[in-house]
């Protein structure tokens, strides 16, 4: 089932936050953002990292969407 990421960027929009912020603010890599971007899966290690430094819960980032 493919996922989206969809609400992590409105959330960045929302904060007033670029993706290069929030990489060096949650310890991830450039490749894992890339990856984000194309809605392709990530590890749950990195999902957890953006959540804590976003104080938001996975649901608000990511959802499974129907094919």
């Amino acid at each position: 089932m493919p996922v989206s990421y969809d609400k992590l960027w409105k959330m960045l929009i929302d904060k007033k936050m670029n993706r290069t912020e929030l990489k060096d603010a949650a310890g991830i890599s450039f490749n894992v953002l890339a990856k984000m971007s194309k809605n392709e899966y990530v590890s749950m290690e990195s999902l957890h990292r953006i959540c804590q430094t976003l104080s938001c819960d996975i649901g608000e980032i990511v959802e499974f969407v129907e094919e």
